[in-house]
């Protein structure tokens, strides 16, 4: 489900390129394939003549039903579902499905003082991520062979989320870099191809059979140490960071800094792939 943004762009190609037959439902308001950069035009030409595509609202639960029933996948990659009432139509079209695999977020913790999160740890019902919780407790009350990853923030060629963009940003534009509150905060950062490999690493494996996982950096790095990283990457001079309280301004309903100005870290299990063989800041699919 998806799979023409982000994500699933780099997944479809992995899957394709192990040989298997991906179709990606969509609404059909974007190509459903693009070049990627550093990807030669036989590539992608390749690519392009065996991916498939299915065009429907996911929204529209009548059509999905219908034309999932009729197609009769084997594996579901949810990579944009955030409700549950948005998986129990694939669900009941696919009754014979052998796995399916959702994408969630390290966002659905509980805000706590002891770091770094594992599975096990306590999730807020309340955070803005419930839907994907709720949509967990669907997949694992249907009784059917699911694999949820909890990826922490991710980075990468097409990412529509400006989280390393915004910092290249006023770096190019040589300005100052405003901080919320110490700059001390700490999170952490995963490329997206390293994510997407995680995706078919859970394909058909048993260890991955109703289980989460968290996907993330095995490093942690504070907010005053991303933009200084993302400098030196760039070749930018040591930045000048300015620290604030943003309780003393009204930003409205826009978004002043692109992380939550609280701590979000998680442990990566003994299972997940390794998510920092690339340096920090190198720069619905049904089966």
């Amino acid at each position: 489900m998806g799979g023409t943004r982000f994500i699933g762009v780099f997944l479809s190609r992995l899957l394709v390129k192990e040989g298997h037959q991906v179709t990606l439902f969509t609404r059909g308001k974007a190509p459903i394939a693009q070049q990627l950069p550093g990807e030669s035009d036989q590539e992608f030409a390749e690519f392009s003549s065996k991916i498939l595509h299915l065009k429907g609202d996911r929204k529209d639960y009548d059509f999905v039903k219908s034309s999932l029933s009729a197609k009769g996948f084997d594996v579901v990659y949810d990579i944009n579902g955030r409700e549950a009432d948005e998986v129990e139509p694939i669900l009941d079209a696919l009754p014979n499905l052998e796995q399916f695999i959702y994408c969630s977020s390290a966002g659905v913790y509980l805000k706590s003082d002891l770091l770094p999160h594992c599975e096990t740890d306590t999730v807020d019902p309340k955070s803005r991520h419930k839907g994907k919780l709720n949509t967990e407790s669907v997949l694992e009350s249907k009784g059917v062979n699911w694999t949820s990853l909890r990826p922490v923030y991710i980075y990468g060629p097409l990412n529509y989320n400006p989280v390393e963009e915004w910092f290249f940003h006023r770096l190019k534009a040589g300005r100052p870099i405003p901080i919320p509150g110490s700059g001390i905060q700490v999170t952490q950062l995963g490329h997206v191809k390293d994510l997407a490999r995680a995706f078919v690493q859970v394909l058909g494996n048993e260890k991955a059979s109703r289980q989460v996982f968290n996907i993330s950096g095995e490093k942690y790095v504070t907010f005053d140490g991303l933009a200084r990283a993302c400098a030196k990457a760039a070749g930018f001079p040591e930045p000048e960071l300015v620290h604030y309280n943003p309780k003393e301004f009204d930003f409205g309903k826009k978004k002043a800094f692109p992380f939550r100005d609280q701590v979000i870290a998680s442990l990566k299990t003994a299972f997940s792939v390794n998510m920092v063989k690339r340096s920090m800041l190198a720069f619905y699919i049904c089966i």
